[in-house]
């Protein structure tokens, strides 16, 4: 069963009737799932779920999946919370600082806890084709879990999509196309082309359930953490559904009693070369325009609009948080010492998560006394990495004195 009893417009508040197939809302804004949270508390307990595996699913009660054979599985797993001592020790941090690895997923990303919610809650709707544009995680995750649902999936993605991306992709089912433009132009010909295939627009933020998904980060970590939240939440923020996530999960959790009004500081991280929402923060908007000639390697961040733009910013206030841009060499320069000083191979989205905390520390707006956690979205090994050439021959004479 579920307990959802309608949707809501995030920006007006108007109702909507659950159970039927939606996109955006009337006013253009993110519907968001409303639960009756009374009966929710009531079904289940902290007990229950400690005992309970299957990853994201166990939170069953908190998601909109009503039939059990609708939950698409891929084998999802409750993703580690590891700590940085090195990292702590060199950089006088007396609390603790935390990655919680998301590319231990099925399809190496976060981006497959949204993507299981929205693609099950689409069988569970009828749909039987799905269309999205994406920087490359989230297609992958997509065509991942509509092929196990029996869904059609079309995907297309910007032209310097990383070639692994493009290639799981297709693999795992998903009819993907290069596209001549950044994610915003493929995010067009997706609606654009609604009228003419059929498809459901599957875009970040444009249906009510990845967020539904992305919550479950929020629900575990807290429950990780012995049903604490930490003193700060560092966040790769694209399109932001998993900052909006934790958000409503933490207020969905309090409402319950499981949690109290203690919230960590939001902290959205972009990169210098597409942070829209840094800009509209530091300037006290709400709203975020379109960031023009954006440019990252840390894919995932390059996204010049998001339709969210306004619920990020209103939790990082909120939280009394920070939006942070990160310069591009500094990503991948933290990348390299947390793989080099811990033995945690970050992707770039996640590397700029610890950039961040570090100019955080450094200015004092992270105190060295916090409990830390940086969120890491996906798998390393899915990104380039410097070249290791070092070579011996063995049919020579070898000095073992160079090692």
């Amino acid at each position: 069963m579920t307990f959802v009893t309608h949707l809501e417009c995030s920006y007006t508040g108007k109702r909507y009737e659950a159970g039927r197939v939606h996109n955006l809302s009337e006013a253009g804004k993110p519907l968001l799932v409303r639960y009756d949270l009374e009966a929710l508390a009531k079904s289940v307990s902290k007990d229950a779920l400690a005992n309970r595996t299957g990853g994201f699913w166990r939170y069953h009660e908190f998601l909109p999946v009503e039939r059990q054979e609708n939950r698409i599985s891929l084998g999802e797993v409750v993703t580690p919370l590891i700590r940085l001592p090195r990292t702590e020790e060199r950089l006088g941090h007396a609390g603790e600082l935390i990655v919680k690895d998301e590319g231990r997923l099925p399809t190496g990303s976060f981006k497959a806890r949204g993507l299981a919610l929205a693609v099950s809650m689409a069988k569970e709707l009828g749909i039987s084709h799905l269309a999205m544009p994406t920087a490359g995680n989230a297609g992958a995750a997509m065509a991942a879990y509509a092929t196990a649902a029996g869904i059609k999936s079309t995907i297309f993605c910007p032209e310097d999509t990383q070639t692994v991306n493009v290639e799981e992709t297709a693999l795992q089912g998903g009819d993907v196309y290069r596209v001549n433009g950044l994610i915003n132009d493929c995010g067009k010909i997706v609606g654009d082309g609604k009228g003419e295939t059929g498809w459901f627009d599957l875009s970040t933020l444009k249906e009510p359930y990845r967020i539904e998904g992305k919550k479950t980060m929020g629900i575990e970590l807290v429950e990780q953490l012995g049903w604490e939240v930490p003193d700060a939440i560092f966040y790769p923020t694209g399109g932001g559904t998993g900052l909006i996530g934790m958000w409503k999960a933490f207020d969905e959790l309090e409402a319950i009693g499981w949690i109290g009004s203690k919230r960590p500081k939001m902290i959205a991280v972009q990169a210098a070369g597409c942070a829209p929402i840094v800009k509209a923060w530091e300037e006290g908007e709400e709203h975020a325009p379109l960031w023009e000639n954006a440019f990252t390697a840390a894919s995932g961040l390059r996204v010049p609009i998001a339709v969210g733009d306004f619920l990020i910013i209103r939790a990082v206030r909120a939280s009394e948080g920070f939006a942070v841009a990160i310069e591009e060499e500094e990503i991948f320069k933290a990348r390299d010492a947390v793989a080099r000083e811990e033995g945690v191979l970050l992707c770039p989205e996640g590397a700029a998560t610890y950039a961040a905390y570090e100019q955080l520390l450094g200015d004092g707006r992270i105190a060295k006394s916090d409990r830390v956690v940086l969120f890491n979205c996906a798998t390393g090994l899915k990104y380039p990495m410097p070249p290791a050439t070092q070579f011996i021959d063995r049919t020579k004479a070898i000095d073992y004195g160079r090692f």
